[in-house]
């Protein structure tokens, strides 16, 4: 039998927080005593520097529940932030490490299969959504658009899967590897390698509280994928300067033919459109490149990518 951790990342929780762990500690149990996981497998709740009663209900269920442990740290350092500390943490003396949304969207049941794919050999398993009916139209279409263009950019994502996938202390030590500040773990974690496998489920309603993925951070967490994985858009800009360059050619001969036939006609109206359109394109490109530059500028100040302020993982051994 060998050590399961489930990482939960958790920010302003506490409405879900209750029926979280009651699931996850009834997955737990129902392993152990099918002698699946051992018996010191534990769930590590992450506090994402939360402004509500979540570290308190952390705090009290690692008294009452004891699968639960939990990891705060010192302020919100995001999402992807907080599943890193707790892969570090947990991967430390764990054999698998399971990550999962404190949302319970994800169906907690499809880690019985994860720990099947695992025991036939599998180091990274992934969850992957077989329908997305909980969503709008307008995410699914979004999503689809996501992954197409990311796969046009030649970045390896396994669609329909989040952050919801196990992986063995082997994964998790390349993972930590790593080290970029800019985190997008759907794209890191296909670069590991080692044998995968895939366990599908059906998406649920979140359970209670609100979405901690608005569109604007959607949009955000999109930005950075492209621009942590690939240079194409950089290489788009020449091609579309290019292409400018190309038309103005054409424009250019197009004006000496009309003034050479005597057709000269005031063109205020063209030339401002020209100048507003030039300097749109001018002021995406230049844009896009300080994307690029402002990530190389996080990059190497090399900054902590999270602090820990209290580790009852750590401190119950």
């Amino acid at each position: 039998m060998f050590k399961l951790s489930i990482v939960v990342p958790c920010y302003n929780e506490e409405e879900v927080l209750h029926e979280t762990t009651k699931e996850l500690s009834q997955i737990l149990q129902e392993l152990v005593d099918d002698e699946k996981i051992a018996s010191t497998s534990k769930i590590v709740y992450v506090d994402d520097g939360s402004r509500d009663k979540t570290w308190k209900l952390i705090d009290q269920f690692t008294v009452d529940n004891k699968f639960v442990t939990g990891v705060k740290l010192s302020r919100n350092f995001g999402h992807q932030g907080a599943l890193l500390a707790g892969v570090t943490t947990a991967s430390k003396d764990s054999d698998a490490v399971v990550t999962i949304d404190a949302d319970l969207q994800d169906d907690v049941h499809a880690i019985t299969k994860m720990v099947d794919e695992y025991i036939k050999g599998a180091e990274v398993v992934y969850g992957v959504r077989n329908n997305r009916d909980t969503d709008t139209a307008f995410k699914r279409n979004t999503a689809e658009l996501f992954y197409k263009f990311m796969g046009f950019l030649g970045v390896n994502l396994v669609p329909d899967s989040a952050d919801f996938r196990l992986m063995s202390q082997r994964a998790c030590e390349i993972l930590l590897s790593y080290h970029e500040t800019n985190l997008f773990l759907r794209g890191i974690v296909p670069l590991i390698g080692l044998k995968t496998a895939k366990v599908y489920y059906a998406r649920k309603e979140r359970f209670a509280g609100e979405s901690k993925y608005p569109l604007r951070k959607m949009l955000k967490f999109a930005m950075d994928g492209i621009t942590s994985f690939s240079i194409v858009p950089i290489k788009m800009i020449m091609g579309l300067g290019f292409f400018i360059v190309f038309i103005s050619i054409f424009l250019l001969i197009y004006t000496l033919v009309q003034k050479s036939n005597g057709h000269v006609v005031s063109g205020w109206s063209s030339m401002m459109v020209s100048i507003w359109a030039l300097g749109g394109v001018q002021l995406i490109c230049i844009s896009v490149i300080g994307e690029y530059v402002g990530k190389i500028f996080s990059e190497v100040k090399q900054r902590p990518r999270f602090t820990i302020e209290k580790d009852t993982y750590t401190e119950e051994k």
